[in-house]
């Protein structure tokens, strides 16, 4: 049976070129996202490059669901081995200006349903020594210019997500080292060809980010990488 990596936050850009890359090594793909009309695209693509993907439609914020998501998964993929998290979410732009609850959507999309899947996922991973491989962005760095953009773009919600995505990732790491299971992250310093960041000046490939996220997955040395 092939191996299945679930990509969580299926989407243009990293997540398909993560999709390809893992596909094109053996493994059957669970494509999470919101939207079935891009769930539907992606497998077609995917399946037309003789690649097996099924679409899983799912509210990632939604910390109660990813039990069943899970469940749907190992029922038409089997086990779990690898999961992917590539979600994000906004809100919390400018702090002094929001809701301070409006600051829930970014954690619970970059942290507390991170924790969850991992836990749904738990028996799997350990079973397959699998591993967990998260998209982080650079607006989490702690930096005097960085967290100057941060206020500037109003993102502080994103980048307070994604510095407690950083401690998380080495957490799990930490944690989960003694299974067998590989935490680890790339930090995408820079907004990614053909996304909704790129305003046309962008240099970073979604394959090469896709490739590091494989290195990570093969040799399970560097717990944090950046790519810019």
């Amino acid at each position: 049976m092939a191996k299945t990596i679930l990509i969580a936050g299926f989407g243009t850009g990293i997540s398909v070129a993560v999709a390809e890359k893992f596909g094109a090594e053996g493994f059957a793909l669970a494509l999470v996202a919101r939207t079935s009309e891009r769930l539907d695209a992606g497998v077609k693509a995917l399946e037309s490059k003789g690649i097996k993907a099924a679409a899983f439609r799912a509210d990632l914020s939604d910390v109660k669901a990813i039990s069943a998501l899970i469940q749907g998964v190992r029922e038409k993929l089997g086990p779990i081995d690898v999961v992917h998290w590539n979600a994000y979410a906004s809100g919390a732009g400018d702090l002094l200006a929001a809701d301070p609850t409006e600051v829930r959507a970014p954690l619970d999309v970059g942290v507390t349903s991170v924790i969850a899947t991992v836990q749904a996922a738990l028996p799997d991973l350990r079973a397959s020594k699998g591993a967990v491989l998260v998209t982080n962005g650079g607006l989490g760095i702690l930096d005097a210019q960085v967290d100057a953009a941060g206020v500037q773009w109003k993102a502080s919600g994103l980048a307070i997500a994604n510095a407690a995505k950083y401690k998380l990732v080495r957490l799990l790491n930490k944690q989960l080292e003694a299974d067998g299971v590989y935490v680890g992250e790339v930090v995408v310093m820079g907004a990614v060809k053909g996304t909704a960041w790129d305003d046309g000046s962008s240099k970073l490939e979604a394959s090469a980010i896709a490739a590091r996220f494989w290195q990570l997955y093969t040799e399970r040395r560097e717990i944090s990488v950046q790519i810019a």
